[in-house]
């Protein structure tokens, strides 16, 4: 069986439609999927009716940005971590209400990011991005608006020539800091809703996770006993950017706390790498055996 539970759709930063991912899993033959878009649900109701007509087995998922403070680390800045929910109730009030202010927040962070990239085209010399510039921004966006939506726009604008430069030379220097959603609102949220929260990618060179506190495993697992236990479900043990080291140490420590184990490629569909992950099929039975 192939599974893959983390992909995102156009509704975060993802470049397929939700009947677009549901038409290359058939080709790929996923059995079993969540749409997990980066502070949004907008798109689960219409991928719970493709699966039942497409036949795939489906469990409605969300990825949540969450400021967290570690305590040893308590005189920091919190770090950004990623959390998936999962099997919760897309109807449920108090999770669309708060998805909704943090969508609201995020039109608000991307105009300020703008102002400050505007302050840096100007000692530059280059042209300041207008009213038409942040609307040509929201119209490429079917969901939610980020860095990465601002990005791909300076590109088109020949700015800078990939996106990677557009983060290096100016989404960096130009950041503003994100909601600031804690994970024990992310864990009531979630759990409220009926759903299971797990910690994603806990070892992503290249994204938020525990490896911007600490490269050991040993110290991430540490960090999830100490601070995280009462507030999360389980663990994305499997993932695209994994290497074997990080996947086994985490089926291990997910195993000795009973944790749900979780897998998926984090397909943006750039390129398209749905499926392309390894993940055993007892990771299905744990969603309805549980």
């Amino acid at each position: 069986m192939i599974i893959d539970l983390h992909i995102h759709s156009r509704s975060s930063d993802g470049a397929f439609t939700v009947n677009e991912i549901f038409q290359e899993a058939r080709l790929r033959n996923i059995e079993f999927l969540s749409i997990t878009d980066h502070d949004s649900i907008e798109c689960q109701e219409i991928a719970i009716d493709l699966a039942e007509t497409t036949g795939i087995r489906y469990v409605s998922g969300v990825e949540l940005n969450v400021a967290f403070s570690y305590s040893k680390h308590h005189q920091e800045k919190p770090v950004a971590l990623d959390f998936l929910g999962y099997q919760f109730d897309v109807k449920n009030k108090a999770l669309a209400t708060k998805l909704d202010q943090i969508a609201r927040y995020r039109e608000e962070r991307a105009a300020k990011i703008l102002r400050n990239l505007n302050a840096e085209f100007e000692k530059e010399g280059i042209e300041k991005l207008s009213t038409c510039d942040f609307e040509e921004i929201q119209a490429s966006v079917d969901g939610t608006l980020g860095r990465p939506n601002i990005a791909n726009y300076l590109v088109r604008k020949g700015i800078v020539k990939s996106k990677q430069e557009a983060f290096d030379r100016y989404l960096v220097k130009c950041n503003v800091p994100k909601y600031p959603l804690h994970l024990e609102e992310a864990s009531k949220l979630i759990r409220n809703a009926g759903g299971k929260l797990i910690l994603a990618h806990p070892n992503d060179p290249h994204g938020t996770s525990l490896a911007t506190l600490t490269s050991s495993l040993t110290e991430q697992t540490a960090i999830i006993k100490n601070s995280m236990l009462n507030y999360i479900d389980g663990v994305e043990c499997w993932h695209s950017r994994n290497d074997v080291q990080t996947t086994n140490h985490y089926v291990k420590f997910a195993e000795e706390q009973g944790f749900l184990m979780t897998g998926g490629s984090d397909c943006h569909q750039k390129p398209v790498i749905m499926g392309n992950v390894k993940i055993p099929e007892y990771v299905v039975d744990q969603f309805f055996l549980n």
